[in-house]
């Protein structure tokens, strides 16, 4: 059994979730998004985490908030990118900002290691 207890998931974490939601297709055009109230009682967390990122949402133009009826997926123009695809379009830039981000982890630590090998160089700091 599980002593600690799980971790709230927070705004960006739901927003990820949705956008992920939007671009497979669980959320189409027109379709209302969870009531924030309703959804934030069933991922136990404020009602302002659902609503932040309900507006991380609409800045990324995959939803719109209709005032007194709920928050919608985008319904695009004729020629308008969907949402699916541009949800689509944003976890593929994360997972390649996410990979971009590791290998430069990894280029840094050989840095630090080609230093320590090496020794300060002229022009910095100790050399």
């Amino acid at each position: 059994m599980d002593s600690q207890p799980k971790r709230k998931p927070n705004a960006r974490e739901i927003a990820a979730r949705l956008r992920d939601q939007i671009a497979d297709g669980t959320f189409g055009p027109g379709d209302r998004l969870p009531g924030a109230r309703a959804y934030a009682k069933k991922l136990g967390v404020a009602l302002m985490t659902v609503q932040n990122a309900y507006a991380q949402l609409q800045e990324e133009g995959l939803v719109e908030g209709v005032s007194g009826s709920g928050t919608y997926v985008r319904d695009p123009a004729p020629g308008e990118q969907s949402p699916r695809e541009a949800a689509q379009r944003l976890t593929e830039l994360q997972a390649e900002v996410a990979r971009v981000s590791t290998e430069l982890a990894g280029l840094i630590e050989r840095v630090k290691q080609l230093e320590a090998v090496v020794g300060p160089t002229k022009g910095e700091p100790g050399a």
